[in-house]
């Protein structure tokens, strides 16, 4: 059990908890999450006790071990596998011990077995294949591997070893959608506790059972994966934001009386009884609410489909073929997500429709006004770290002025405290933001999107899938962030064998495939184009869309009605607390009914619109 007693700590002055607690059970999976910068990382640092507490305390059981991973294994000689399997330091020890005394050897060996040593070689190497090592590379030493490379080693050696508390600070920011995946699965079944800072929304809905909330300096505890906790916060939010508004019209009503009554003789005392009622209202204030930072990419104007028609064309670095036979076509309407296990190609096939790999041999076809938007991680690090954003802008668009830059980087949720500061000081997220922002400068017909999410939390990849579902151009999107590519895309593309096929299926299926490690159905080519429907069927496929349209409003009508029940103070007090959580779980049932009308809608919808286009 890992207890945090009304703890308080401060950084340059700037106080980060004061009187937090929090009780976090043996065996539960827990996602750490709050606006970043609010101190999630030195929470962290503070359970380890790097960092000395200015009050309160932080215990475990005696003798448990906490482990995490601080940064990448070196660039040594020693082989990966052998590097995962020096993480578990007592099997290494007893391994190493040449005591001659047998009661000694008798000892080891019984310890041996008791910690499964004999086994540690396959566990260690399957971890490592889930993260993406073949056999192989399992056998090469760690320097001839890249940082990011090195990374998952330092994740793969922290699972092997299986500490008491693991503790995991945005672990899937250096892995690809299957090492994701697989380390979704691997953490639902770790066998003791786990705390996750993250902003993957699938992770955190799939892997862990409760979220620990951290905000205004406190710590808040709730059962249930994320999606669960989001329920719960919107409740909140609503019914503080209720008794804010009560509390300030009573203000109001008691200041006005005040301002009106204070200087006459005859109501002078009852307007200084006013007076002190008012010093003594504690204003209520709403919790932190993080509000959707907005991105909103420039819109293009429309070209004639197909924009890219790619026919029997092979790309790759130099004289090397990475990828070939390719025959696919792009409309300014695509929502394509690239899908493959690591170093199949999937950045080389981005890098190729950007123009930024030549084709080796076949034909690619491109509309003549094409303008293409190019976003991948390693941009956000050639960014000038000792020039403002505003100094990007003014590089990029000189003949603007400052009210248009201004305007331009608030579109992306950069305001102007930010506009003015260097790129060295601004947050991951903030420099993802810029980074993104000069990618669409051109308003492009098509948009790559190489890990977009890696820096932005959790508001901010909903404001990405809210701007990509406003924007009008073509995307192409490679990402570990599964619900991102859930809302976003609406065509998936498997890379794999040194070509690239449409894959018939869905990302869930995917997901199942990629975790019972089966492998992928071949891909087949595109389907032919099915028969114009006829007006009877047109009809019945616009009456079912109506039909979903009135049962979502229906459903939103029935929402707004239950949350202003719950807005109402007087609800929950204790004599109401019973009705209360009748209300309560009436509206979660809603929400889940609203859900599935929407889904349902929105399927109704494309089919219309897949019917209208044939």
């Amino acid at each position: 059990m890992l207890r945090i007693s009304d703890i308080s700590y401060a950084v340059a002055g700037r106080p980060l908890f004061e009187g937090a607690s929090a009780v976090i059970p043996e065996g539960h999976k827990v996602g750490l999450v709050g606006r970043n910068g609010t101190g999630k990382t030195t929470l962290f640092r503070l359970i380890y006790g790097e960092l000395a507490l200015e009050g309160g305390d932080i215990s475990l059981p005696s003798g448990a071990r906490i482990g995490g991973v601080a940064q990448e294994v070196p660039a040594s000689q020693t082989s990966l596998l052998d590097t995962v399997l020096a993480a578990d330091t007592e099997r290494a020890a007893l391994l190493a011990d040449t005591s001659q005394d047998p009661d000694r050897i008798a000892e080891i060996q019984t310890r041996l077995a008791d910690i499964d040593a004999w086994s540690a070689e396959a566990r260690a190497a399957t971890i490592l294949k889930g993260l993406g090592f073949d056999d192989d590379e399992q056998l090469k030493p760690c320097a001839d591997f890249s940082g990011g490379w090195r990374m998952r080693v330092a994740l793969a050696a922290v699972l092997f070893a299986q500490p008491d508390l693991l503790l995991l600070d945005e672990p899937t920011n250096y892995l690809d959608l299957e090492g994701a995946l697989w380390l979704e699965a691997y953490l639902a079944k770790y066998p003791h506790t786990v705390v996750i800072i993250s902003h993957d929304r699938g992770l955190l809905n799939r892997a862990v059972g409760a979220i620990l909330h951290l905000e205004d300096r406190k710590l808040t505890f709730y059962q249930g994966p994320y999606d669960q906790f989001a329920r719960q916060r919107a409740e909140k939010l609503a019914v503080a934001a209720a008794q804010s508004k009560k509390q300030e019209a009573r203000r109001a009503h008691l200041q006005s009386y005040v301002d009106r009554f204070r200087y006459k003789a005859d109501k002078a005392r009852q307007a200084q009884s006013r007076l002190k009622a008012l010093s003594k209202m504690q204003p209520i204030t709403t919790p932190q609410e993080a509000g959707l930072k907005r991105i909103d990419f420039p819109n293009p104007e429309e070209l004639s489909p197909p924009i890219v028609h790619l026919d029997g064309a092979s790309t790759g670095y130099g004289d090397t073929t990475v990828l070939s036979k390719l025959s696919l076509r792009i409309d300014q309407d695509d929502r394509i997500a690239l899908l493959g296990k690591n170093g199949q190609g999937k950045s080389t096939l981005s890098k190729f429709l950007s123009d930024r790999l030549p084709a080796l041999s076949g034909k690619i076809t491109k509309s003549s006004k094409l303008r293409i938007g190019y976003f991948a991680q390693h941009q956000v690090d050639e960014l000038f770290v000792d020039e403002t954003p505003l100094d990007h802008l003014r590089r990029e668009r000189p003949t603007e002025g400052p009210a248009r830059w201004r305007a331009r980087l608030s579109g992306f949720g950069l305001m102007a405290d930010q506009a003015e500061t260097v790129v060295g000081k601004l947050s991951g997220g903030q420099k993802a933001r810029l980074s993104l922002l000069l990618a669409t400068l051109d308003a492009p017909h098509m948009l790559i999107l190489d890990e977009p999410t890696n820096h932005l939390d959790i508001e901010s990849r909903e404001a990405l899938v809210e701007a990509l579902t406003a924007y009008t151009g073509a995307v192409i999107l490679v990402s570990h962030d599964m619900h991102l590519l859930e809302l976003v895309a609406d065509r998936l593309w498997l890379v794999s064998n040194g070509t690239v096929k449409p894959f018939e299926d869905d990302l869930e299926a995917y997901r199942k495939l990629l975790l019972s490690d089966a492998k992928p159905p071949k891909a087949r080519a595109e389907k032919p184009k099915p028969k114009r429907p006829s007006r009877d069927a047109m009809l019945a496929l616009k009456a079912e869309a109506r039909k979903s349209e009135a049962r979502v409003e229906k459903l939103n009508d029935m929402r707004d009605k239950l949350a202003t029940k719950l807005a109402d103070p007087t609800l929950y007090e204790d004599a109401k607390i019973g009705e209360m959580e009748v209300w309560q779980k009436k509206y979660a049932e809603v929400m889940d009914a609203l859900a599935r009308a929407e889904t349902l809608w929105m399927q109704d919808l494309e089919k219309l619109e897949s019917a209208e286009r044939i």
